[in-house]
């Protein structure tokens, strides 16, 4: 499991990993029933206390994402299709929000912005096609 810390970016570190163990829930790279790494493990691996990383498993299992087995580890929870959606709603609108204000700051219209979306769906449909051609 990969987590990034920021110190800079002004929220606090266990609502960092919360948010970052969702996104790797709601795109598939945690399934169901897999174990979280160990407290100790993962505060050594962050550099941060280990009541943090209690924090932020807390917060995960107040919130359904994750359960914890007595004396055998915090496991990524059943999570229902439409929790899975709405986090990836929410990690799309995130990114849709860093694009805008970028955009923005390097002066290009929402038209200009747009255009360039387009353009980057149409090549990755070519792309995607290609790939689905050279499969069969």
């Amino acid at each position: 499991m990969h987590i990034e810390i920021s110190l800079q970016d002004g929220v606090p570190i266990y609502r960092q990993i919360v948010n970052q163990v969702k996104y790797l829930i709601a795109s598939r790279q945690l399934d169901p029933d897999e174990e979280l790494p160990p407290i100790r493990a993962l505060a050594e691996q962050l550099l941060v206390t280990p009541n943090t990383i209690v924090k932020a498993y807390g917060a995960l299992e107040a919130e359904g994402i994750v359960y914890k087995r007595r004396g055998a580890g915090t496991y990524v929870a059943e999570v229902t299709s439409r929790l899975a959606r709405k986090e990836q709603k929410k990690i799309l609108a995130q990114r849709a929000d860093a694009l805008l204000a970028e955009a923005k700051q390097l002066s290009f219209t929402f038209e200009e912005v747009m255009e360039l979306l387009q353009s980057r769906q149409d090549v990755l449909n070519k792309v995607l096609s290609k790939e689905n051609s050279d499969v069969g």
